[in-house]
């Protein structure tokens, strides 16, 4: 039986170096992706990876550094730093923002439940707010 941390820590490797083949087989087929701050529900394989692609797109350079992660049978809580510039256009449901040129860190945490050797869902928490105040979308503060 594989690590589940191993497993959990896949998602967040796997996007740091566009691996989306890597990424791909660490998800089972029927996998779920939430994403709190944007109101994001998406279930499968390729929307998955489709989303993590809009990301990547907006902060080429982006990367995820692991700062802790825990283990309670096959769940795993990973505490991350994503790091990044966005040099791309970042598109939403509300529509586009341009490249800002701006660095982004942004402290975050997925809780992922693992099957196997595979992320069967993976609930991802990141403050949207602060996102945007640093890429210079909102003020600072609000």
């Amino acid at each position: 039986m594989a690590d589940p941390i191993e497993v959990a820590k896949v998602g967040v490797e796997s996007f740091g170096t566009a691996d989306w083949d890597r990424a791909r087989a660490a998800l089972t087929s029927d996998s779920v992706y939430e994403e709190f701050a944007t109101g994001r529900r998406i279930v499968g394989v390729d929307p998955i990876i489709e989303a993590n692609k809009g990301w990547k797109q907006a902060f080429p350079d982006a990367r995820g550094t692991i700062r802790k992660a825990v283990a309670s049978g096959s769940t795993v809580t990973l505490e991350i730093t994503w790091e990044g510039t966005h040099t791309g256009d970042l598109v939403g449901p509300q529509g586009t923002i341009p490249a800002s040129g701006r660095s982004v860190s942004l402290p975050a945490a997925q809780v992922v439940d693992v099957e196997g050797d595979k992320a069967k869902s993976t609930r991802h928490y990141f403050d949207l707010m602060t996102l945007m105040s640093q890429i210079g979308a909102v003020p600072a503060g609000g």
